[in-house]
């Protein structure tokens, strides 16, 4: 049997010699995160090789394909299809809570229903027996949305799986933070979202909007040095924020999910893309600055036309809280 000792757990495993190092490491408790499920369509198991590089069998077929399509160094190896034959040190890099969750968004859903029933969309209503119905009522609501910029470089030099590995903690991250200032995610479209913060809360929905979008873009900023580490590349999100009325309610069939339709919807997802067209990443609507009065810290003020939006817009850079 050769023994591999993985860090930063401390724990040394035993393999055999037709064994890679990931089984027998997932058999003893140590948390590797393994995306594809060990089948060398991600790289999400690799580890670097601190010591031992004479004892580990040179890659496979699998594992050529994946480390020459991602550059990887000689000491950069695949958890699920590395084998060793002596004594090895091996250190996981992919290593805290996030990367071994996978979002669900199906509970997104529940909570949504919760939200509705909390006062956000006015209370709850029969589920009608004809199909999918809308239902809802008029409430002043801050919408928010937020898009990754430069996503599609970065996925288009990354395996499948990795993709859906790194989109998925970016989702676990932006909701949390979302539902962490009273918010609710009522849609994920492609590598967006949109969320609404509704007036159910002591503290204004604006202000917890802002709150939320600080926090996406800081947790951006923290997770950025890892992707480079791990990818060679990373990305940047945009947050755009309006405040005004929407038709607020429950959409039925299947789960049930919150939405909000309306002028200020729309309105709120042109902020967003207008963050490429000023080099910004957090523009909110002069309403929505209004209402924000003297508890943030902004950057520079624009008039600009906004797609689909008669007449020129004033949007406001947001920097942080005060």
């Amino acid at each position: 049997m050769a023994a591999v000792c993985v860090l930063p757990d401390q724990i040394v495993v035993e393999c055999g010699a037709s064994e890679a190092i990931l089984p027998p490491a997932l058999r003893a408790g140590i948390p590797f995160a393994h995306a594809c499920g060990g089948n060398a369509i991600c790289s999400t198991c690799r580890v670097v090789v601190v010591n031992g590089a004479a004892a580990c069998a040179p890659r496979t077929p699998k594992e050529r394909s994946v480390a020459d399509r991602l550059r990887f160094s000689p000491e950069l190896r695949l958890a699920c299809q590395m084998r060793v034959t002596g004594e090895v040190t091996v250190r996981r890099l992919v290593l805290d809570q996030y990367d071994l969750e996978h979002a669900d968004l199906r509970r997104r859903r529940r909570h949504a229903q919760s939200v509705v029933r909390s006062g956000l969309g006015g209370g709850r209503r029969r589920r009608s027996e004809s199909g999918p119905r809308s239902v809802g009522q008029e409430l002043p609501v801050s919408v928010l949305f937020a898009d990754i910029r430069g996503f599609t470089g970065f996925a288009e030099a990354l395996l499948p799986y990795d993709v859906i590995h790194v989109l998925q903690r970016h989702f676990h991250e932006v909701t949390a933070s979302i539902e962490r200032h009273s918010g609710v995610v009522t849609s994920y479209m492609g590598d967006g979202i949109m969320a609404l913060f509704g007036p159910n809360e002591a503290e204004r929905s604006v202000l917890r909007a802002v709150r939320a979008g600080l926090e996406m873009l800081a947790d951006v900023d923290r997770r950025r040095a890892d992707l480079e580490a791990l990818y060679g590349r990373a990305f940047d999100v945009n947050v755009g924020l309006h405040h005004g009325p929407a038709i607020v309610g429950s959409v039925w069939g299947g789960p049930a999910s919150l939405t909000a339709i309306g002028d200020t919807v729309n309105m709120a997802s042109r902020i967003e893309q207008a963050n490429k067209l000023l080099g910004t990443r957090f523009l909110v609507s002069e309403a929505a600055r209004d209402e924000l009065g003297a508890d943030v810290v902004v950057g520079r003020s624009a008039r600009c036309a906004l797609p689909g939006k008669a007449g020129q817009h004033t949007l406001v850079e947001i920097l942080g809280l005060r």
